[in-house]
């Protein structure tokens, strides 16, 4: 069971098998910060999709020529399309938003003739959280992507979270539906269906993993908590996972995390051909660095 960051780049860079990761316009230096940080080590190879010219490459950069590949791009939009492209080929195993508004990527993504979204498949964002109170990876879904999660969409997340989950060597997943409280109700509709959901992990849907909900934050992962409601749950207080009921409490708890609790993050794109990462430009250069670890896991 992979932990932390370090354990994760550890197990990366032990594996000797470097994977290709296609960067959208690099022009911004903390992205190209973050990549060759992986580079260095051993565990990426690059695809810079944009102008060589205005790319604030790093001044040892010629040390690993034979790691990185350049496409030209006159502009943003055609870098998205391009990147879109490497990934549609297999000349990519990741994808990496840089110097792009997101807005942009996501046209080239949700192409429907060129794009790397199948027909039928859910996108939905996942957060990976070191969080110095745990002693384990916290996942949660969904801050940027669905904003009202129906059943079928969350049972998508259940998935993706699960094959992240597995990716970070979690046996078996422990992941909790959040709610407000304990007890369904038809006042929060999307509460109703959190016991279909249940049912069809038991059934082995997703395979081997615990399921259960709907479980306030606390409850989720405090046992103590658990205990002194006199709450049975299967994940007894140690979820890995957390299905957020709607984006806004989702989105919140992502942002409150590295701010009051000191939490190292990452966060990548699934349902997609390949993994995106789609920080921020405003992200840290270890956010971006831990999300294509993540992404690339």
């Amino acid at each position: 069971m992979i932990k932390s960051f370090s354990a994760l780049i550890a197990h990366l860079s032990e594996a000797r098998n470097p994977k290709r990761l296609v960067v959208v316009y690099p022009h911004d230096e903390h992205s190209m910060e973050a990549v060759f940080m992986a580079l260095r080590e051993g565990w990426v190879k690059l695809l810079l999709v944009g102008d060589k010219d205005k790319m604030p490459l790093p001044a040892d950069w010629e040390q690993y020529a034979d790691c990185i590949e350049f496409e030209y791009a006159a502009d943003a939009m055609e870098a998205a399309r391009l990147s879109v492209k490497a990934v549609r080929e297999g000349r990519a195993n990741a994808m990496m938003k840089a110097l792009v508004n997101t807005d942009v990527l996501l046209r080239a993504i949700l192409n429907k003739e060129e794009g790397i979204l199948p027909k039928g498949r859910v996108m939905s964002h996942i957060a990976v959280m070191e969080v110095p109170k745990l002693e384990r990876f916290l996942l949660i879904s969904d801050a940027a992507v669905l904003p009202y999660p129906t059943e079928e969409q969350r049972a998508a997340q259940i998935g993706y979270i699960t094959e992240m989950c597995r990716r970070l060597q979690i046996e078996t997943p422990r992941i909790a539906m959040l709610h407000c409280t304990e007890n369904a109700s038809e006042k929060f509709p999307h509460s109703m269906t959190y016991a279909p959901l249940i049912a069809r992990a038991q059934q082995g849907e997703w395979g081997n993993l615990l399921l259960d909900g709907p479980l306030d934050l606390r409850c989720a992962l405090d046992k103590e908590a658990l205990d002194i409601k006199g709450i049975k749950s299967c994940l007894e207080g140690e979820a890995d996972a957390l299905l957020f009921p709607d984006i806004v409490g989702a989105n919140a708890f992502y942002k409150t995390m590295p701010f009051f609790a000191n939490a190292e993050i990452a966060g990548v794109l699934q349902g997609t051909d390949c993994p995106v990462v789609l920080s921020s430009r405003g992200d840290s250069v270890l956010t971006k660095y831990y999300s294509i670890a993540v992404a690339l896991a």
